[in-house]
C-alpha cells in the first residue's frame, strides 16, 4: 500500500523540527459570531501554491523554448512577407541614412582619435549585421558621438600605460569585449535591467556628454592649438577663452559650416510650417544638409589647397585608404568596460523603446542587446573599431523618411560601401573644421531642453537635482563620473523612498453619485462606502468628515510591497499610532513603577486610578489593507509577527485580532498564514436567485462546522469526509451563491468593508465609536456622507 503523503509530510516536519501549521479546521465557532450565509453556498477551499507549481510556471517548457529560439532571429518572421511597397520605403530611408552616415562616421572617428576610415568601417558593418537580429525598424547602428568620445578617452588612458598599443587595436578590443558582455545579457534575457535607469539619469549623461563633445570640438572648429582638449570640460572652456586670439583660417571654414547647417534646418522647418504640402520635400532637404555642407566645403578646400597638398592653408582630413584594410581583435584590460557598457545599454534601449512607442510597435530589449552584441563582436573582423550602437539623429531621420523594415540597413551599407571604394580621393580635402561643425551640430540635439527639465521639476524635484548632479559630474570630471553619479544618485533615491515607506490610517465616508442626487425620480439613491486616509494625505477634500472605525479598531493601508527595506518604516508608524491612541487593557500589568519597561512612556508616579480613568479605548483589532501588495518577503513576515506579539502584550490579556483585506497573490496569503487568523464575515458572489430562508444562526454555524470537517491533513478530502457530509451535491441542492475566498483562511477578506463587517460582528452590535486622541487629524462631529 502506498504511504499516506500527508503522514509522510507530518513526520518529516516532526523530525526536522519544522512547526506544524495550526489546525484551523477544528476551531469551534464562538457564540454570537456572524458568519454570513453558508447554508445555500458551495464551500470553496483554496489550495496553497507550491514550489513545484512555481517552477512549472516560471521554468522552461517546450513551447517557450521554441519561441525563445525563434526570437533569436526576428528576420525570419517578417522577411517572407517582404513586398515591393516595403522595398520602396526601405530604399528611400536607407539611401537617405547612407548620405548622412558617411560624413558623420568620419567625424566620429576623428572624435575617437582614430583615422577616418574606421568610422566608415563601423558604419558599414553596423547596419549590415544589425538588421538580421533587430526588433526595431527605426534604429540605425553605427558610431555615435558619446561612444566615440568615450572610446577616445579610453584609448588615451590605455596608451598612457601601454604606449606600444595603437588606437585602432584598443578600440577594436573594446568593441569585442563590450559586445560579448552585452550579448550575454541579451541571451540570458536580462534586458529589463535597463529599466532601472530612469529618464533623468539618461538625460543627465547625454546632456553632459553633449556639452563635453561640443566644447571639446571648438578648438578644432576655430583652429586653436596649444592645450589638450581631453581635459575636463570646464578646463577646456577656460583654455579656449585664453587662446581664442590664436584662431586661424580654420575658423572661417568651421563657423560658416556650422552656420549653414543651422540655417538650412531652420529654413526647412519654417517652410514646412508655411507650406505643409511640401513638408516631405523640405524634410529630405534638411536631412541631406550634412552631406551638402561637407560637399560644399570640400569643394572650397579643393580650390584653396589643390596646389598646397603638403602644406594646406587649413587643416584637412588627409588620405583615406580605399576599401577595407584592417581586421583583428586584440585583448584589453576589462577595467575600462563599465562605462562603455552602460552607454551601450541605456542609449540603445531607451531610444529603441521611445521610437517603438511613437511608431506603434514593441521592441524586445533583450533581443536588442543580442543584436548590438553580435554587431560589436563580429564587427572588428571586418575593420570596425568604434563600439557601435544606435544614433539618435539618424534614427529620427530614418523614422521620418518612411522606413518599413530593418532591411533598410542593407541599403545604407551599400551606400557606405560605395563611398569606401569611390570617394576616398575626395575625402582628402574635407576640412577638419567642417567635420567639427558637423559634430557640434549633431550633439546639439542631445542636450535636454529647459522645457523638459521644467516638466521634470513639476513631476519630481529630487530627480532634477540628480539630473544636474550628473551633468556637473560630466562637465567637471569625465563621462564615466557623470554616468556613475546619476545612476548612484538615482539608486540612492529609490532605496530612500522604499525605506521610508508610509501607510495610511483609514476612515469611512458614504459616497453618492451626483446624477442620482439630482434625479427627479422618487427612487432612493444608492450609495457605497469608500475608505480614505484620515489625514486626507491623498488629496481628498479635508472638509469631508470621515467616520472612524470602532474604538480600538484601526484600518491601515499599506501603500507598497512590504519588503525588508521598507517594512520597518510602516510598522513603526503603525505601532506608534496604535499605542498612542489606545491604553493597556490591564492597568495592573505593572503593579510597581519599577516593573514598567524603561522605554514605555508613562507618569513619573504610579497612579492606577488615573490609568483606569484613561478615556482611550483598549486595542481590539487591526485591519491591514493589502490591496497594493503583490509580494512579501521573509523579513516582512517576521517583522509583522514581532509587531503582533508586541501589540498582544499591549492588549494583554486580550489578543489583538489581525485582518488582511484585498490580498490578491496566493504567495502573499501563504506567507501570512503563520500570522494568525480571526473569524470573518464571508464574501459571497451571487450566482442565482433563491427564495429560501437562510435559516437561523445556529443552523448556519452547524453547516459551516460540517464543511470545516471536510478538509483534513493539509487540505486533502477523503471519501469518508464526503460520505459523512452527505456528498457535495446533496448539501448544495439550493445554491444562492459562491464564496469568493477560501473559507479556511479566516483572516483574509475580499476588501476593507468585508473586514470591517467581520470585526464589527465580533465586537457586537450597537457599539458606537468613542472620541479619542488622534495624531492624524482633528475630528469634527458631523455627518459622514458626501458626494462625488
Amino acid at each position: 500500500m502506498a504511504p499516506d503523503l500527508a503522514a509522510v509530510k507530518y513526520w518529516a516536519k516532526k523530525l526536522l523540527g519544522i512547526p506544524q501549521p495550526p489546525d484551523t479546521h477544528h476551531s469551534r465557532l464562538t457564540r454570537g459570531e456572524s458568519i454570513g450565509s453558508t447554508t445555500h453556498t458551495r464551500v470553496y477551499v483554496e489550495q496553497d501554491p507550491t514550489v513545484v507549481e512555481w517552477i512549472k510556471e516560471h521554468g522552461p517548457t517546450r513551447k517557450n523554448t521554441v519561441e525563445y529560439l525563434r526570437s533569436l532571429l526576428p528576420v525570419l518572421e517578417w522577411l517572407p512577407r517582404y513586398n515591393r511597397i516595403w522595398l520602396l520605403g526601405d530604399l528611400i530611408a536607407g539611401v537617405t541614412i547612407g548620405a548622412v552616415v558617411v560624413p558623420q562616421g568620419m567625424a566620429y572617428a576623428k572624435l575617437a582619435n582614430l583615422p577616418p576610415q574606421y568610422g566608415l568601417y563601423s558604419s558599414f558593418v553596423g547596419v549590415l549585421i544589425y538588421f538580421a537580429f533587430a526588433t526595431s525598424k527605426d534604429i540605425t547602428i553605427g558610431p555615435v558621438a558619446v561612444m566615440s568620445l568615450l572610446t577616445g578617452q579610453i584609448i588615451l588612458r590605455v596608451q598612457h600605460l601601454h604606449p606600444n598599443i595603437s588606437g585602432p587595436v584598443i578600440a577594436s578590443a573594446l568593441a569585442v569585449l563590450c559586445g560579448a558582455f552585452v550579448f550575454t545579457l541579451g541571451i540570458l534575457r536580462l534586458g529589463f535591467i535597463v529599466d532601472f535607469i530612469p529618464v533623468t539619469a539618461i538625460g543627465a549623461f547625454m546632456t553632459g556628454s553633449a556639452l563635453n563633445i561640443a566644447i571639446g570640438q571648438i578648438p578644432s572648429l576655430m583652429g586653436i592649438t596649444g592645450f589638450s582638449t581631453r581635459d575636463a570640460t570646464y578646463l577646456v572652456f577656460i583654455h579656449i577663452l585664453k587662446h581664442i586670439g590664436r584662431s586661424t583660417l580654420d575658423a572661417a571654414m568651421g563657423l560658416t559650416a556650422l552656420f549653414l547647417l543651422y540655417a538650412i534646418r531652420a529654413f526647412c522647418s519654417w517652410r514646412s510650417r508655411k507650406t505643409p504640402q511640401y513638408a516631405k520635400t523640405f524634410f529630405f532637404i534638411a536631412t541631406l544638409r550634412t552631406a551638402f555642407t561637407i560637399l560644399l566645403f570640400t569643394m572650397v578646400s579643393w580650390l584653396v589647397n589643390r596646389h598646397h597638398r603638403k602644406k594646406p592653408k587649413f587643416a584637412i582630413l588627409g588620405t583615406v585608404p580605399r576599401g577595407f584594410k584592417h581586421m583583428g581583435a586584440p585583448r584589453l584590460d576589462h577595467t575600462e568596460l563599465p562605462g562603455a557598457v552602460i552607454v551601450l545599454l541605456i542609449e540603445h534601449i531607451a531610444i529603441a523603446k521611445s521610437f517603438g512607442r511613437v511608431n506603434n510597435y514593441t521592441i524586445s530589449p533583450s533581443q536588442e542587446l543580442i543584436a548590438i552584441g553580435i554587431t560589436n563582436i563580429f564587427g572588428p573582423f571586418f575593420g570596425m573599431r568604434v563600439p557601435s550602437h544606435r544614433s539618435f539623429s539618424r534614427t529620427a531621420i530614418k523614422s521620418k523618411a518612411g522606413v518599413r523594415t530593418p532591411l533598410a540597413g542593407l541599403y545604407t551599407a551599400l551606400v557606405v560601401l560605395l563611398a569606401l571604394y569611390a570617394l576616398p580621393p575626395m575625402f582628402f580635402y574635407i576640412p577638419n573644421a567642417s567635420l567639427s561643425a558637423v559634430i557640434i551640430h549633431a550633439v546639439g540635439d542631445l542636450i535636454t531642453p529647459p522645457s523638459a527639465v521644467y516638466q521634470w521639476w513639476q513631476v519630481d524635484p529630487p530627480e532634477v537635482v540628480i539630473f544636474f548632479a550628473g551633468v556637473i559630474g560630466t562637465v567637471f570630471g569625465t563621462i564615466e563620473i557623470g554616468i556613475y553619479t546619476a545612476i548612484a544618485s538615482t539608486g540612492g533615491l529609490l532605496l530612500f523612498r522604499i525605506a521610508k515607506a508610509r501607510g495610511d490610517f483609514l476612515g469611512k465616508v458614504q459616497i453618492f453619485d451626483l446624477d442620482q442626487l439630482t434625479d427627479d425620480s422618487n427612487g432612493t439613491p444608492t450609495s457605497r462606502s469608500v475608505y480614505l486616509p484620515l489625514d486626507h494625505a491623498d488629496g481628498s477634500n479635508p472638509r469631508i468628515p470621515l467616520e472612524e472605525p470602532l474604538p480600538g479598531v484601526f484600518i491601515y493601508r499599506v501603500r507598497q510591497n512590504p519588503l525588508y527595506p521598507s517594512v520597518g518604516s510602516f510598522t513603526d508608524q503603525l505601532v506608534v499610532v496604535v499605542q498612542r491612541q489606545t491604553k493597556r487593557t490591564n492597568p495592573l500589568s505593572y503593579p510597581r513603577l519599577g516593573d514598567r519597561p524603561w522605554n514605555l512612556p508613562g507618569p513619573r508616579h504610579l497612579d492606577l486610578d488615573a490609568e483606569a480613568r484613561d478615556p482611550r479605548p483598549t486595542l481590539k483589532a487591526i485591519i491591514m489593507d493589502f490591496d497594493a501588495v503583490d509580494h512579501i518577503d521573509v523579513t516582512a513576515v517576521l517583522v509583522l509577527q514581532d509587531i503582533r506579539a508586541q501589540l498582544d502584550r499591549h492588549a494583554s490579556p486580550d489578543i489583538v485580532e489581525w485582518h488582511f483585506a484585498g490580498i490578491r497573490g496566493p504567495w502573499v496569503k501563504r506567507a501570512l498564514v503563520s500570522g494568525g487568523e480571526v473569524r470573518p464575515m464571508y464574501s459571497i458572489a451571487r450566482i442565482g436567485d433563491s427564495s429560501d430562508d437562510l435559516g437561523t444562526r445556529s443552523q448556519r454555524a452547524a453547516e459551516l462546522e460540517k464543511w470545516r470537517n471536510v478538509r483534513r491533513n493539509g487540505g486533502e478530502v477523503g471519501a469518508d469526509d464526503v460520505e459523512a457530509t452527505g456528498g457535495f451535491e446533496a448539501v448544495n441542492r439550493a445554491v444562492a451563491g459562491l464564496p469568493v475566498l477560501s473559507i479556511d483562511r479566516e483572516a483574509f477578506h475580499l476588501d476593507v468593508p468585508a473586514a470591517v463587517a467581520s470585526v464589527e460582528s465580533r465586537l457586537g452590535p450597537g457599539v458606537k465609536p468613542l472620541s479619542r486622541p488622534d495624531v492624524l487629524r482633528q475630528r469634527t462631529p458631523s455627518d459622514s456622507k458626501s458626494t462625488e
